[in-house]
């Protein structure tokens, strides 16, 4: 994973963005603060562990730009970031992984990571037929794209449009049914089917059996 974040490492800086990893097994693993803490008490072992990873994934992509933060209380299951301080994260099977935006960028922020491949039949909770192309394994400039591949860059593309100051009122999308995936330089191009000039550049690479899923910017 840490190769991976380093061979993503100039397409980031270029967008603005730095890469921070942790894992549930590091030493002294522990909350930055009273509110890490209150948040994790409740938690599973587990659980708790891999959320305290995201938390120190999200720090070191701060640091990746040059910002410090303390700790990283959440609010309605998110994480509330001081004033100036932006991040995504995800994990999945012990390992975090967080992008941070660099002071005075604009760039929409989402990352996914997914290091359990989902089945087949999974396809009919993330694409609509307008998209099915993107399965073909042969003789499409479109495919071919695996159903965990199209998850998570959806997951990813979801949590910046989310986020997004941009996104209309009323256009919040409800699933990931509710956005498009087409295929853009090298990666894919993910709108929100409500407000379609809203849209992101997404890229994705494997990442041992799965892959992770990073916001690069936006799509027009």
């Amino acid at each position: 994973m840490a190769c991976r974040l380093r061979l993503l490492g100039p397409e980031l800086a270029a967008a603005g963005l730095g890469p921070g990893l942790a894992v549930s097994t590091e030493p002294h693993l522990v909350p930055a603060g009273p509110a890490e803490a209150a948040a994790a008490a409740s938690m599973p072992e587990r659980r708790r562990l891999e959320f305290l990873a995201g938390r120190l994934a999200a720090r070191r992509a701060l640091r990746s730009v040059g910002l410090e933060c303390g700790e990283i209380p959440r609010a309605s299951r998110l994480p509330c970031f001081p004033p100036g301080r932006a991040a995504s994260i995800s994990h999945s099977a012990g390992v975090a992984v967080a992008v941070a935006r660099a002071p005075g960028r604009d760039t929409p922020l989402g990352c996914d990571l997914e290091l359990r491949p989902l089945p087949a039949g999974a396809a009919r909770l993330v694409l609509r037929e307008d998209e099915e192309a993107l399965l073909r394994t042969a003789g499409s400039e479109a495919g071919p794209w695996s159903v965990t591949a199209l998850f998570s860059a959806k997951e990813a593309a979801w949590k910046a449009l989310r986020a997004s100051r941009r996104l209309p009122a009323g256009c919040v999308p409800r699933n990931l049914r509710d956005l498009r995936a087409r295929p853009y330089r090298g990666g894919l191009r993910i709108e929100n089917r409500a407000a379609a000039a809203l849209a992101v550049h997404v890229h994705v690479t494997t990442a041992g059996p799965g892959v992770l899923s990073t916001v690069l910017g936006w799509s027009t």
